[in-house]
Protein backbone atom coordinates (compact mmCIF):
# COMPACT_ATOMS: atom_id res chain seq x y z
CA UNK A 1 0.00 0.00 0.00
CA UNK A 2 1.24 3.39 -0.97
CA UNK A 3 0.11 6.53 0.71
CA UNK A 4 1.93 9.26 -1.64
CA UNK A 5 2.48 12.61 0.85
CA UNK A 6 3.85 14.94 -1.54
CA UNK A 7 7.15 15.41 -3.77
CA UNK A 8 10.49 15.06 -2.40
CA UNK A 9 12.44 18.27 -1.70
CA UNK A 10 15.49 19.68 -2.56
CA UNK A 11 16.54 20.86 1.68
CA UNK A 12 15.91 24.38 0.66
CA UNK A 13 13.12 23.94 -0.89
CA UNK A 14 11.42 21.90 1.42
CA UNK A 15 12.65 24.53 4.57
CA UNK A 16 10.99 27.26 2.39
CA UNK A 17 8.00 25.66 1.91
CA UNK A 18 7.93 24.91 5.69
CA UNK A 19 8.41 28.30 6.46
CA UNK A 20 5.08 28.96 4.07
CA UNK A 21 2.72 26.67 6.71
CA UNK A 22 1.75 27.52 10.33
CA UNK A 23 0.19 24.73 12.57
CA UNK A 24 -3.64 25.28 13.78
CA UNK A 25 -2.86 27.34 17.23
CA UNK A 26 -0.44 30.13 15.13
CA UNK A 27 -3.14 30.20 12.25
CA UNK A 28 -6.76 30.69 14.88
CA UNK A 29 -4.45 34.11 16.13
CA UNK A 30 -3.28 35.40 12.93
CA UNK A 31 -7.18 35.27 12.23
CA UNK A 32 -7.91 36.18 15.02
CA UNK A 33 -9.94 33.24 16.27
CA UNK A 34 -10.36 31.61 19.18
CA UNK A 35 -9.60 27.91 18.72
CA UNK A 36 -12.65 26.92 18.93
CA UNK A 37 -13.96 29.29 15.92
CA UNK A 38 -10.92 27.90 14.32
CA UNK A 39 -11.81 24.24 14.07
CA UNK A 40 -15.60 25.63 13.04
CA UNK A 41 -14.09 27.39 10.33
CA UNK A 42 -12.36 24.76 8.83
CA UNK A 43 -15.13 22.79 9.15
CA UNK A 44 -17.18 24.71 7.36
CA UNK A 45 -14.70 24.73 4.94
CA UNK A 46 -14.30 28.53 5.52
CA UNK A 47 -10.56 28.11 5.95
CA UNK A 48 -8.54 25.36 4.05
CA UNK A 49 -5.88 23.28 5.20
CA UNK A 50 -3.05 21.94 3.33
CA UNK A 51 -1.51 18.89 2.42
CA UNK A 52 -1.96 16.47 6.09
CA UNK A 53 1.22 14.50 6.61
CA UNK A 54 0.75 11.33 7.25
CA UNK A 55 0.13 11.27 11.46
CA UNK A 56 0.72 15.01 11.81
CA UNK A 57 -1.76 17.80 12.27
CA UNK A 58 -3.04 19.92 9.44
CA UNK A 59 -1.29 22.72 8.35
CA UNK A 60 -1.91 26.05 6.99
CA UNK A 61 -0.28 28.23 4.23
CA UNK A 62 -0.08 31.83 4.44
CA UNK A 63 -1.57 32.55 0.93
CA UNK A 64 -5.08 30.75 2.51
CA UNK A 65 -4.68 32.69 5.78
CA UNK A 66 -4.39 35.76 3.73
CA UNK A 67 -6.85 34.68 1.28
CA UNK A 68 -9.66 34.82 4.33
CA UNK A 69 -8.24 38.22 5.92
CA UNK A 70 -8.85 39.39 2.27
CA UNK A 71 -12.60 38.25 2.80
CA UNK A 72 -13.44 40.87 5.46
CA UNK A 73 -12.58 41.48 9.01
CA UNK A 74 -12.14 38.98 11.92
CA UNK A 75 -15.21 40.00 13.05
CA UNK A 76 -17.45 39.37 10.14
CA UNK A 77 -15.77 35.68 10.71
CA UNK A 78 -16.40 35.49 13.73
CA UNK A 79 -20.28 35.71 13.44
CA UNK A 80 -19.99 33.33 10.43
CA UNK A 81 -18.35 30.03 12.85
CA UNK A 82 -20.63 31.56 16.04
CA UNK A 83 -22.97 29.00 17.51
CA UNK A 84 -24.80 28.61 20.63
CA UNK A 85 -25.63 25.37 22.33
CA UNK A 86 -28.71 23.88 23.14
CA UNK A 87 -32.33 24.60 22.90
CA UNK A 88 -32.77 27.20 25.48
CA UNK A 89 -30.01 29.37 23.62
CA UNK A 90 -31.16 28.03 19.83
CA UNK A 91 -34.57 29.07 21.03
CA UNK A 92 -33.43 32.95 21.75
CA UNK A 93 -31.96 33.36 18.79
CA UNK A 94 -35.06 32.32 16.69
CA UNK A 95 -37.17 33.81 18.95
CA UNK A 96 -39.59 30.92 20.34
CA UNK A 97 -39.83 28.88 23.56
CA UNK A 98 -37.40 26.25 23.68
CA UNK A 99 -40.07 23.34 23.84
CA UNK A 100 -40.83 24.14 20.53
CA UNK A 101 -37.17 24.81 18.92
CA UNK A 102 -36.98 21.15 19.92
CA UNK A 103 -39.68 20.24 18.16
CA UNK A 104 -38.41 22.16 15.30
CA UNK A 105 -34.96 20.60 15.36
CA UNK A 106 -36.56 16.82 15.94
CA UNK A 107 -38.14 17.21 12.91
CA UNK A 108 -35.44 18.50 10.74
CA UNK A 109 -36.38 22.35 10.11
CA UNK A 110 -32.71 23.13 11.53
CA UNK A 111 -29.25 20.94 11.48
CA UNK A 112 -27.10 21.19 13.87
CA UNK A 113 -23.76 21.97 13.47
CA UNK A 114 -21.64 19.88 15.93
CA UNK A 115 -22.36 18.72 19.63
CA UNK A 116 -21.06 18.24 22.85
CA UNK A 117 -22.18 15.01 25.54
CA UNK A 118 -22.59 17.00 29.08
CA UNK A 119 -21.45 15.91 32.40
CA UNK A 120 -24.62 14.03 32.38
CA UNK A 121 -24.08 12.31 29.49
CA UNK A 122 -26.30 13.53 27.48
CA UNK A 123 -26.06 15.20 23.76
CA UNK A 124 -25.85 18.88 23.52
CA UNK A 125 -25.94 20.10 20.21
CA UNK A 126 -24.77 23.32 18.61
CA UNK A 127 -26.09 25.17 16.08
CA UNK A 128 -24.21 28.16 14.05
CA UNK A 129 -26.18 31.48 14.83
CA UNK A 130 -26.15 33.00 11.61
CA UNK A 131 -28.39 30.17 10.29
CA UNK A 132 -30.71 30.30 13.02
CA UNK A 133 -31.49 33.84 12.09
CA UNK A 134 -31.73 33.15 8.64
CA UNK A 135 -34.31 30.40 9.38
CA UNK A 136 -35.95 32.51 11.49
CA UNK A 137 -36.22 35.37 8.51
CA UNK A 138 -36.98 32.61 5.81
CA UNK A 139 -39.68 30.64 7.51
CA UNK A 140 -41.44 33.01 10.12
CA UNK A 141 -44.48 31.01 9.93
CA UNK A 142 -42.84 27.91 11.40
CA UNK A 143 -42.39 29.88 14.54
CA UNK A 144 -46.03 30.28 15.33
CA UNK A 145 -49.16 28.17 15.44
CA UNK A 146 -49.91 24.73 15.15
CA UNK A 147 -47.58 22.26 13.80
CA UNK A 148 -47.89 20.74 10.30
CA UNK A 149 -49.15 17.45 9.84
CA UNK A 150 -45.89 16.26 8.73
CA UNK A 151 -44.08 17.37 12.19
CA UNK A 152 -46.96 15.96 14.39
CA UNK A 153 -46.67 12.27 12.34
CA UNK A 154 -42.95 12.75 13.01
CA UNK A 155 -43.23 13.90 16.76
CA UNK A 156 -46.20 11.25 17.30
CA UNK A 157 -43.75 8.29 16.15
CA UNK A 158 -41.27 9.59 18.24
CA UNK A 159 -38.66 10.83 15.43
CA UNK A 160 -35.44 12.65 16.37
CA UNK A 161 -34.14 13.75 13.04
CA UNK A 162 -31.10 15.74 15.13
CA UNK A 163 -28.35 13.09 14.23
CA UNK A 164 -29.44 11.84 10.81
CA UNK A 165 -29.21 15.47 9.74
CA UNK A 166 -25.69 16.37 11.66
CA UNK A 167 -24.01 13.34 10.10
CA UNK A 168 -24.88 14.19 6.62
CA UNK A 169 -23.76 17.84 6.51
CA UNK A 170 -20.62 16.35 8.05
CA UNK A 171 -19.97 13.82 5.65
CA UNK A 172 -20.86 16.15 3.30
CA UNK A 173 -18.27 18.75 4.14
CA UNK A 174 -15.78 16.38 4.56
CA UNK A 175 -16.61 14.62 0.91
CA UNK A 176 -15.90 18.88 -0.67
CA UNK A 177 -12.40 18.58 0.74
CA UNK A 178 -11.31 16.22 -1.50
CA UNK A 179 -11.43 14.80 -4.82
CA UNK A 180 -9.45 11.73 -4.27
CA UNK A 181 -12.03 8.43 -4.65
CA UNK A 182 -9.92 6.43 -2.02
CA UNK A 183 -10.46 9.57 0.72
CA UNK A 184 -14.32 9.82 -0.66
CA UNK A 185 -14.72 6.38 0.14
CA UNK A 186 -12.93 6.30 3.61
CA UNK A 187 -15.24 9.18 4.37
CA UNK A 188 -18.21 7.10 3.47
CA UNK A 189 -16.95 4.00 5.18
CA UNK A 190 -16.67 5.78 8.65
CA UNK A 191 -19.94 6.40 9.09
CA UNK A 192 -21.15 3.18 8.64
CA UNK A 193 -21.49 0.55 11.20
CA UNK A 194 -18.82 -2.21 11.60
CA UNK A 195 -21.42 -5.34 10.46
CA UNK A 196 -22.51 -3.41 7.48
CA UNK A 197 -18.75 -2.26 6.43
CA UNK A 198 -17.68 -5.86 6.87
CA UNK A 199 -20.37 -6.93 4.29
CA UNK A 200 -19.84 -3.87 1.77
CA UNK A 201 -16.10 -4.37 2.36
CA UNK A 202 -15.10 -7.87 2.63
CA UNK A 203 -11.51 -7.45 1.42
CA UNK A 204 -9.86 -6.94 4.91
CA UNK A 205 -6.84 -5.33 2.94
CA UNK A 206 -9.13 -2.64 1.63
CA UNK A 207 -10.59 -1.94 5.02
CA UNK A 208 -6.92 -1.36 6.51
CA UNK A 209 -6.64 1.05 3.74
CA UNK A 210 -10.33 2.61 4.36
CA UNK A 211 -9.07 2.93 8.36
CA UNK A 212 -6.04 4.64 7.76
CA UNK A 213 -7.38 7.00 5.60
CA UNK A 214 -10.61 7.64 7.92
CA UNK A 215 -10.98 10.81 9.30
CA UNK A 216 -10.21 11.95 13.00
CA UNK A 217 -13.13 12.55 14.92
CA UNK A 218 -14.67 15.89 15.31
CA UNK A 219 -13.63 18.86 17.21
CA UNK A 220 -15.58 18.49 20.42
CA UNK A 221 -15.29 15.03 20.25
CA UNK A 222 -15.27 14.01 23.97
CA UNK A 223 -12.02 11.73 25.53
CA UNK A 224 -13.34 10.74 28.47
CA UNK A 225 -14.57 7.06 27.42
CA UNK A 226 -18.07 7.41 29.02
CA UNK A 227 -19.05 10.24 26.98
CA UNK A 228 -16.88 9.01 23.97
CA UNK A 229 -18.96 5.66 23.67
CA UNK A 230 -22.19 8.38 23.84
CA UNK A 231 -21.05 10.28 20.88
CA UNK A 232 -19.28 7.54 18.90
CA UNK A 233 -23.05 6.38 18.40
CA UNK A 234 -23.99 9.93 16.55
CA UNK A 235 -21.21 9.28 14.05
CA UNK A 236 -22.90 6.06 12.88
CA UNK A 237 -25.93 5.57 10.71
CA UNK A 238 -28.87 4.13 12.09
CA UNK A 239 -31.88 4.24 10.13
CA UNK A 240 -31.89 1.05 7.70
CA UNK A 241 -32.45 3.33 4.72
CA UNK A 242 -29.53 5.88 5.40
CA UNK A 243 -27.47 2.65 5.90
CA UNK A 244 -28.54 1.77 2.33
CA UNK A 245 -27.55 4.87 1.18
CA UNK A 246 -24.32 5.17 2.95
CA UNK A 247 -23.29 1.85 1.32
CA UNK A 248 -24.75 2.44 -1.83
CA UNK A 249 -22.19 5.84 -1.81
CA UNK A 250 -19.25 3.26 -0.83
CA UNK A 251 -19.85 1.11 -3.49
CA UNK A 252 -19.89 3.69 -5.92
CA UNK A 253 -16.62 5.53 -4.55
CA UNK A 254 -15.06 2.22 -4.17
CA UNK A 255 -15.68 1.40 -8.12
CA UNK A 256 -14.17 4.53 -8.74
CA UNK A 257 -10.75 3.93 -6.11
CA UNK A 258 -10.78 0.14 -7.46
CA UNK A 259 -10.56 1.89 -11.12
CA UNK A 260 -7.76 4.12 -9.94
CA UNK A 261 -5.48 1.52 -8.36
CA UNK A 262 -5.48 -0.62 -11.67
CA UNK A 263 -4.49 2.18 -13.45
CA UNK A 264 -1.48 3.31 -11.42
CA UNK A 265 -0.85 -0.18 -9.67
CA UNK A 266 -0.57 1.13 -6.30
CA UNK A 267 -3.76 0.90 -3.48
CA UNK A 268 -4.52 4.14 -1.76
CA UNK A 269 -4.86 7.72 -3.13
CA UNK A 270 -2.00 9.27 -5.42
Amino acid sequence: MTMQTGPVLRDGVADAAADMLVGGVQAAGELGLSRSEFARAVQLGIVRPGPRPLGGAARYARAELDRVRSAGPPEALRERVETVAGAQAAAEVVGVGPSRFTRLARCGHVTPVGYRINRYRAVVWLYLTAELRGFAARDPGMLRGVAPPADRELMAAGADLRPRKWRGRHVGLLLRRTADPWERAAVLAWVLPEDELREAVPDPAERIVLAALAPPPPYGHPQVPAAAAVALRLLKAGPPDEIHWYRTSLDFALTGARDQSKSTGERGPT
